[in-house]
C-alpha cells in the first residue's frame, strides 16, 4: 500500500509540475505540497547565477620560449568547440538517443514527463524525463560549478523529485535567454566521456584521433551513447557493451530519418575503431612533458603557485603560459649530459642549468638531468625536481669558495691580489672559541702563501677556510644567500624543510642557521639547489644584482588576456666591482686552474669563468661558471640508496676507483659540449678586468 501511495504522489507531482512548466510558469505556490518552498526558489536563483558565471575547467597549455607546446597541465581534459566546429552527425547522435524533441521543447519535455511520470507511478527510483537542456544543467552543476563540494554534487546526483525539479525550473531560466544551438554546444562541451576525459573536442581525439567537426557517424554514435554511463560503455573497458550501445543509438537515429536505414546498416558493421591503448591523452602534468622539458615545466609550475595560482587554477583555467624555455640550449644541454651519464646509469645524476644573466631579470633558459622527469625509476625517472630543489644533498664542493671569497673582497679582509696563508694542513679553532678544533688538509701541494687569485683556479682548502675564518661564517652566510642561495639555505642540512619538532639541528634548523658555526661550509658539503648555483654565477655575470631565476615570459588566460605574474624585485647585493674582480679571478679555472686538462681534451678555446667542486669522497661534483649570455652548472652526484664513489669513465659510474671524479674532469665536459654547441662562430665577450679597489686588502 505503501508503494501505491508513493507512486501516486509521484505521478501528482510529475503531472502538476509538467503543467506548470510547459505554461512557463515556476511559482513555488502553484506546486503545493512544499515541493518547492521560497527556500528552493532562492536556491534556483543562485545556481542559476553560477551557471552564468562559472567557467568549465579548460586544459592550461604551456610552452617554450618559441611557443612550442611542452606540456598540458589539467583536472579536466577539455577542448572546447563552438556549435561549427561539431558535425552534423553528433548533433544527430545526441539528440536522437537522448532528446528528440530538443528543438522543438522549451527546456523541459512535458510529454516525456507524463511519460516517466506514469512508469514510476508503480514505486522505485524516478526515471527518464531528463532533456538535454536539464542534463546540461545537471553536468554543469556536477562538473563545473560542484566540482570541488562532494556534498553538493552528491545532491546533484541524488534521485529525487527536488532534484528534479529544481534542474527543471533552471533548464526552463535556460532556455529561454540561449539558443538551441548554443545549448546543444555547452552540453556537449560539459559533458563527461570517461575519466578525464569531459567534452566532445577532447573525446574525438583522445578516442578516434580527429576532430569534433569530422565524427562520422559510428564514432558520434559511440560517444553519443557514452554520456548514458561513461563508465559502463567504455569501449577500453567494456568494448561489448560499447557497441551494443553504439548500434543502438544508430537504431535511433534511423527511427528518427537522421539517416536511411542502409547507412544504419553499414555503420552497424563497422568495428569500433577507437585508438588502441586509449583514451589517448596528454599526461595532465609535467610528467608527460618532453625528456628535456619536464624538470623545467615543474619548475614553472612551482614558481607560479609561488606567485599566487594554485594547482588547481593552473590545472583548470585554461592558460597559456609561455616560458623562457629555449628549445635548442635546452637539447643541446640534454645531450650533453645524456653523453655523459645515461638515463639509467645506476645511482649517478647529471644536473645541467643554463640561466640568463640581465640587469632587468635572469631567465631561466635550461633545466635537464640525465635523469627524466617521471615516476618510474626503472626507466631512470625521478618524480622530484632534482634540478631545481636542494636535491644535491652531498653539496657542490669547492665552488662554496666563491662565496668566501665574495665576503672577503666586500669585507676588505683580502683583494685577489691579496697571499693567503696555506700549509699542507691546518687544525682551525671553532668559531666562539668551544670544542675541538677542525682539521682542514690540502689534497696535493700548493704554493703557500697562494693569492687569492690563484687559490680560485687551483682550490686549496687550506687557504679558503682560514680566510672563512677571518672573515666569519655569519658574513659569508649571507653572502652565498644574497649572491642566489636563498631556497638552499631556508632548507635543512638534508635538503627538506626545518623540522621544528626535531631536537637534531641539522633537521630542526634552517643551513643558515646550521653553519653558523661550522667551517666546513667553504668545502661545500651541503645540500644545494642546481638551479640557485647557476644563478649565482648570473648573479656576477650581472654586475652583482641579483634576481629571481624565472621561467615565465607571459600567462594569459583563456580569452587571450594578459594575466600579471608578480616576481621578486632584483636587488644589487655586492657592488660592481667585486663582482668584476671576481669574475677576473674565476677566469682562470679553464686555462690554467681545474678544469684545463678537461679543456684542452674539449678543445675549448672560450674566455669564461668558471670553479670546480668537488666533495671529499666525491659522491658529488660540480662545476659552475659561464660565458656570454650563459651562467651555469653542471653537477654529477649521487642519487641513488646506495650512494658510493663517482668514477670517471665512458659511462660515469659509481664504483670504489680509488682515484674518483673531480669536478673538472667529470662535471665540465657536459658544459664544454653543450656551451661548443651553442656559441659554435660567436666572438667570445671578455670577461670584465678587476676592479683596482679590490686587489688587495683594505683593512
Amino acid at each position: 500500500m505503501d508503494s501505491v501511495r508513493r507512486g501516486v504522489v509521484a505521478f501528482g507531482g510529475f503531472c502538476l509540475v509538467a503543467g506548470i512548466l510547459a505554461a512557463g510558469l515556476a511559482a513555488p505556490a502553484a506546486i503545493g505540497a512544499g515541493l518547492l518552498s521560497n527556500e528552493m526558489s532562492d536556491s534556483v536563483a543562485k545556481l542559476s547565477a553560477s551557471l552564468a558565471t562559472a567557467d568549465p575547467p579548460l586544459t592550461t597549455t604551456v610552452t617554450d620560449r618559441d611557443g612550442n607546446p611542452i606540456a598540458s597541465l589539467y583536472a579536466q581534459y577539455r577542448l572546447p568547440v563552438t556549435p561549427s566546429q561539431i558535425s552534423l552527425a553528433m548533433k544527430a547522435a545526441i539528440i536522437d538517443v537522448e532528446d528528440r524533441r530538443f528543438y522543438s521543447e522549451g527546456g523541459v519535455d512535458p510529454q516525456g514527463m507524463l511519460r516517466a511520470a506514469l512508469h514510476d507511478s508503480a514505486g522505485g527510483n524516478l526515471q527518464g524525463a531528463s532533456t538535454i537542456t536539464q542534463q546540461y544543467v545537471k553536468n554543469y552543476l556536477i562538473n563545473v560549478v560542484d566540482r570541488g563540494d562532494p556534498d553538493a554534487q552528491a545532491a546533484d546526483h541524488a534521485d529525487s523529485l527536488a532534484r528534479k525539479l529544481r534542474e527543471a525550473k533552471m533548464a526552463v531560466q535556460l532556455a529561454q535567454t540561449v539558443s538551441k544551438e548554443d545549448i546543444l554546444a555547452d552540453y556537449l562541451n560539459v559533458v563527461e566521456f570517461s575519466g578525464t576525459v569531459y567534452g566532445v573536442g577532447a573525446a574525438a581525439k583522445a578516442y578516434f584521433g580527429t576532430t569534433a567537426d569530422k565524427l562520422t557517424v559510428p564514432q558520434a554514435a559511440l560517444l553519443a551513447g557514452m554520456v548514458n554511463n561513461p563508465s559502463i560503455y567504455n569501449p577500453y573497458t567494456h568494448p561489448a557493451e560499447a557497441l551494443e550501445r553504439r548500434n543502438l543509438v544508430i537504431d535511433d537515429m534511423v527511427a528518427a530519418a537522421s539517416m536511411p536505414a542502409s547507412e544504419g546498416t553499414s555503420a552497424k558493421a563497422t568495428p569500433l575503431g577507437v585508438l588502441p591503448g586509449g583514451p589517448v591523452t596528454p599526461s595532465g602534468t609535467c610528467m608527460g612533458a618532453a625528456p628535456d622539458a619536464g624538470f623545467f615545466c615543474a619548475y614553472a609550475e612551482n614558481y607560479l603557485e609561488h606567485a599566487g595560482f594554485t594547482a588547481d587554477r593552473l590545472a583548470t583555467g585554461g592558460y597559456t603560459i609561455r616560458t623562457t624555455m629555449d628549445p635548442r640550449v635546452s637539447q643541446a644541454a640534454k645531450d650533453a649530459v645524456d653523453a655523459n651519464v645515461p638515463t639509467t646509469q645506476d645511482g649517478v645524476a647529471n644536473t645541467f642549468t643554463v640561466v640568463q644573466p640581465g640587469q632587468d631579470g635572469h631567465q631561466v633558459l635550461a633545466m635537464v638531468a640525465n635523469r627524466d622527469f617521471g615516476e618510474d625509476p626503472a626507466k631512470g625517472q625521478k618524480s622530484t625536481d632534482i634540478v631545481a630543489d636542494p636535491a644535491n644533498v652531498f653539496g657542490a664542493g669547492s665552488s662554496f669558495k666563491i662565496f668566501t671569497s665574495a665576503a672577503a673582497l666586500v669585507t676588505g679582509a683580502a683583494g685577489l691580489d691579496t697571499p693567503l696563508p696555506n700549509p699542507d694542513s691546518e687544525c682551525f679553532p671553532p668559531p666562539g672559541g668551544r670544542g675541538a678544533c677542525y682539521p682542514v688538509h690540502n689534497d696535493g701541494h700548493y704554493a703557500d702563501p697562494i693569492t687569492l687569485a690563484n687559490g680560485l683556479a687551483t682550490s686549496p682548502n687550506v687557504a679558503f677556510v682560514g680566510l672563512e675564518a677571518q672573515v666569519g661564517l655569519p658574513a659569508v652566510l649571507d653572502m652565498a644567500r644574497k649572491l642566489g642561495l636563498r631556497n638552499t639555505l631556508a632548507a635543512n642540512d638534508a635538503g627538506g624543510p626545518p623540522d621544528p619538532q626535531s631536537k637534531d639541528p641539522q633537521y630542526g634548523e634552517p643551513q643558515s642557521q646550521y653553519f653558523q658555526n661550522l667551517l666546513s661550509f667553504t668545502l661545500g658539503d651541503s645540500p644545494v639547489s642546481p638551479l640557485e648555483m647557476a644563478n649565482v654565477s648570473a648573479t656576477l655575470m650581472s654586475g652583482g644584482k641579483w634576481c629571481p631565476p624565472n621561467p615565465i615570459l607571459a600567462v594569459t588566460d583563456r580569452a587571450g588576456n594578459a594575466v600579471p605574474v608578480p616576481q621578486q624585485a632584483c636587488e644589487q647585493v655586492i657592488p660592481t666591482g667585486v663582482a668584476d674582480t671576481l669574475e677576473a679571478g674565476l677566469s682562470q679555472d679553464t686555462t690554467t686552474g681545474t678544469s684545463a686538462t678537461a679543456a684542452r681534451a674539449a678543445g675549448w678555446t672560450h674566455q669564461d669563468i668558471g670553479k670546480t667542486g668537488t666533495t671529499q669522497q666525491s659522491e658529488s661534483v660540480a662545476f659552475v661558471g659561464g660565458l656570454d649570455d650563459y651562467a651555469v652548472s653542471s653537477m654529477v652526484f649521487a642519487d641513488g640508496p646506495h650512494p658510493a664513489e663517482i668514477c670517471p669513465g665512458t659511462p660515469v659510474h659509481l664504483g670504489r676507483c680509488g682515484h674518483g671524479a673531480f669536478g673538472g674532469t667529470v662535471a665540465a665536459p657536459p658544459y664544454f659540449r653543450a656551451m661548443s654547441e651553442l656559441l659554435a662562430g660567436i666572438p667570445d665577450t671578455p670577461i670584465p678586468p678587476p676592479d683596482p679597489d679590490y686587489l688587495t686588502a683594505r683593512g
